[in-house]
C-alpha cells in the first residue's frame, strides 16, 4: 500500500512540474512593435514550464521573486499578472492601456488626455507614456534569469483624403482620416473635427470624423452637396467646377518636430457637373440692331451697331459666366474684343448687347464664347460663329 502511494505522489509531482530554471523558454510577444501614446498593448508569454495545473487556469507574474514588470523610463506596473488562455496551454496573456501625457490635441488649450498608472492585470492596467521612448516588459523567470522584450512608442503624421478625386451633383463624398494618435481611447469610438470648404463657400463647415471601430485610428465622415441651400451640418454648398477641400491641424507630430509643433493636414477633390461643360449654357443667335433696337440687315461702315445675343442657363443652380464677343477680319486679325461678366439664375434667359462701330468695308466674322471666368476659363457653351459683310 505504501509503495502504491509513493508512486502516485511521484506521478503527481511530475504532472505539476516547477519551472525548468536551467532552460528558460518563455518568449515574450506583443501585437505590435511600435505603439502610439494611447494604444493598447496585447502581451503574450509562452511559458509551458509555468503550466502548474493542467486542469486549471494558471497565472504568472505575481509570484514573489518572479514578477512581471511593464515599464517606461518614468512609470511602471509591477507586479503584473498574466493568465493562461486555456487549461494546460502554457500560453499566458494580458493587456495594458497606454494613457499618454497631458497634451492638447486640437489646439483649444485644454488637455485631451488623462495620464495615469495603476492596475495589476491581466486587464485593467494603465500606464502613462511620453511621446518618444519605449515600453519594456520583463519576466523574472528564475533567480538571476530575467526575460525582456521592448517595444517603441512614437507619434505619427496623420493623413486625410477624399475617397474619390471628383464628385458630381447628387453624390455623397466620403472623407477618410488615418491618425493613430487620435485614437485617444482604445476601448471606445473616438471622433474629432475637420474643416470642409469649397471655392463657393470658403467659410465651409466643421465636420466630425468618427472612428470606424475601437482602436482602429481610422476615421470617416460623409459630406452632402447643395447648390440651393447654405452650408450646414454635413451639407456643403458647392457648384460645379469648385475645388472642395478638407483639412485639420495635427498636434501629435513625431520627431524631429517638437511636442508644441502642429502641421496642417489637407486634401482636395473636384466638384463637377453631370451636365457636360459646353451644354450648361445655350447661346441664341446674335443679331445686329441700331441704337434703338431696330434690326439691321445691311450694316454699313461708321454705323453704330449693337450686337445683341441671348444666353440660357440649362442648369438648376446659379452659374457665373463671362460672355465674350470677338470680331475678326477675313485674314484673322482681331478688330474688336469685348466681354461682359455676370451670373445666371437657374434656367434663366439673359439678353446681352455689345456695341461696334465698323470703319472699313469687308467681310467679318463674329465669334461668341461663354466661359466660367477669365481666370479659370471653362467653356460653358459651343462657340457661335456668324459672318457679316459691312458695306
Amino acid at each position: 500500500m505504501a509503495l502504491i502511494l509513493t508512486i502516485l505522489l511521484w506521478f503527481t509531482a511530475m504532472a505539476e512540474t516547477i519551472p525548468d530554471y536551467n532552460n528558460p523558454y518563455s518568449p515574450i510577444f506583443t501585437d505590435k512593435q511600435v505603439y502610439t501614446w494611447t494604444d493598447k498593448i496585447q502581451i503574450t508569454i509562452l511559458a509551458p514550464s509555468w503550466n502548474a495545473d493542467k486542469h486549471g487556469i494558471d497565472s504568472i507574474g505575481i509570484q514573489q521573486g518572479h514578477f512581471i514588470k511593464i515599464s517606461t523610463s518614468e512609470n511602471k506596473l509591477e507586479p503584473y499578472k498574466l493568465t493562461e488562455t486555456d487549461p494546460n496551454s502554457g500560453t499566458f496573456t494580458g493587456e495594458v492601456i497606454l494613457t499618454g501625457f497631458l497634451h492638447d490635441v486640437n489646439g483649444d488649450g485644454i488637455p485631451d488626455t488623462n495620464p495615469r498608472t495603476f492596475g495589476n492585470g491581466p486587464t485593467g492596467g494603465f500606464l502613462e507614456t511620453e511621446r518618444d521612448g519605449g515600453i519594456t516588459i520583463s519576466f523574472e523567470f528564475a533567480d538571476g534569469v530575467v526575460l525582456i522584450e521592448s517595444v517603441e512608442v512614437s507619434w505619427n503624421i496623420g493623413d486625410v483624403r477624399f475617397m474619390k478625386s471628383d464628385y458630381s451633383i447628387g453624390e455623397t463624398a466620403t472623407i477618410r482620416v488615418v491618425d493613430l494618435d487620435m485614437n485617444l481611447n482604445p476601448e471606445a469610438i473616438d471622433q474629432f473635427e475637420v474643416e470642409v470648404y469649397s471655392d463657393s463657400d470658403v467659410a465651409g463647415i466643421l465636420v466630425n470624423v468618427i472612428e470606424t471601430s475601437e482602436d482602429s485610428g481610422m476615421f470617416k465622415a460623409s459630406i452632402l452637396f447643395t447648390q440651393s441651400q447654405t452650408s450646414s451640418g454635413n451639407r456643403l454648398f458647392a457648384i460645379p467646377d469648385d475645388t472642395i477641400r478638407v483639412k485639420y491641424d495635427d498636434y501629435t507630430l513625431p520627431t524631429p518636430y517638437s511636442i508644441s509643433d502642429n502641421l496642417e493636414i489637407s486634401s482636395q477633390a473636384k466638384f463637377v457637373s453631370n451636365i457636360p461643360p459646353t451644354d450648361r449654357i445655350t447661346i441664341k443667335n446674335n443679331v445686329m440692331t441700331d441704337s434703338s433696337g431696330e434690326l439691321i440687315l445691311a450694316p454699313k461702315t461708321n454705323d453704330q451697331l449693337q450686337i445683341v445675343g441671348a444666353v440660357h442657363n440649362n442648369q438648376e443652380y446659379e452659374q457665373d459666366f463671362v460672355f465674350i464677343i470677338q470680331i475678326k477680319e477675313t485674314d484673322g486679325a482681331v478688330v474688336s474684343l469685348s466681354w461682359i461678366q455676370g451670373q445666371l439664375s437657374p434656367n434663366q434667359d439673359f439678353e446681352i448687347s455689345q456695341s461696334w462701330n465698323p470703319t472699313k468695308i469687308g467681310n467679318y466674322s463674329i465669334e461668341t464664347f461663354v466661359w466660367s471666368s477669365l481666370s479659370d476659363p471653362v467653356p460653358l457653351s459651343d462657340i457661335l460663329k456668324q459672318d457679316y459683310f459691312i458695306e
